[in-house]
């Protein structure tokens, strides 16, 4: 169904979360010659530090070091298109959304995409769901010539599957059986976001996704999506 659009704009909370998300549904569009930016909004490391005045220079340089990896990440996933506005993580919500939405808008007036591809509604994460409502105001059909076609979310692993109550619900099954290895491959790049099995954001965790949602879909891996909004062409 992707394939008869040219320009996707992913945008995430984190890096890390495109790889999680969708990284097997971008190297798919990457090779089909797609045009693909990812914007991440927050940075994703200084809200696990109860003191950030105490531990600034372990923070800045743990986000640098997060932005290199989600560079080195895309790069494996076929993206040479990315912009990282590093806001504080975990704090999202504390902002005006007119804010968040109006850096997504920007970057649609620039990128002009056909498709937006976003977190769920239903994540345990607050920032997630700052960014799907972000994404969901500023992609509203009032202008023409700016208009996206499509609005799509996904699901993350150690966010989605832990929302017990109004849960992630896909309508539409992309098949990344032959991009499941890069997938992979690009997720070890985040070396301090991997946790051991039983945890869901473990290699396994991701395998067993893809494996389910293939099974759901009669693939042998396959990456999940919640069509929003989809318009013709």
């Amino acid at each position: 169904m992707l394939e008869k659009y040219k320009k996707f704009l992913i945008v995430v909370a984190h890096p890390d979360d495109e790889t999680l998300g969708c990284g097997g549904t971008i190297n798919k569009l990457s090779k089909l010659g797609k045009k693909i930016k990812v914007v991440f909004i927050a940075e994703g490391s200084s809200c696990r530090f109860k003191n950030h005045q105490k531990n600034k220079n372990k923070i800045l340089k743990l986000i640098y070091q997060r932005t290199k990896m989600g560079i080195k990440a895309l790069k494996k996933l076929g993206v040479k298109d990315y912009t990282f506005y590093n806001l504080e993580c975990g704090k999202l919500n504390s902002l005006p959304i007119t804010k968040i939405s109006n850096l997504i808008e920007r970057e649609i007036e620039r990128f002009k995409p056909e498709i937006l591809i976003t977190h769920s509604d239903f994540d345990v994460n607050m920032d997630h769901r700052t960014i799907f409502q972000g994404c969901l105001q500023s992609s509203r059909p009032t202008k023409k010539e700016n208009k996206i076609k499509g609005l799509l979310s996904f699901e993350i692993l150690s966010s989605t599957e832990w929302k017990y109550s109004k849960i992630f619900e896909p309508n539409l099954f992309i098949n990344i059986e032959k991009e499941i290895s890069t997938k992979i491959s690009a997720l070890k790049i985040y070396i301090s976001e991997i946790k051991k099995f039983p945890h869901s954001r473990s290699i396994d965790g991701l395998k067993s996704l893809a494996k389910y949602r293939g099974i759901q879909s009669f693939n042998k891996y396959a990456e999940a999506f919640k069509i929003i909004r989809l318009f013709s062409k």
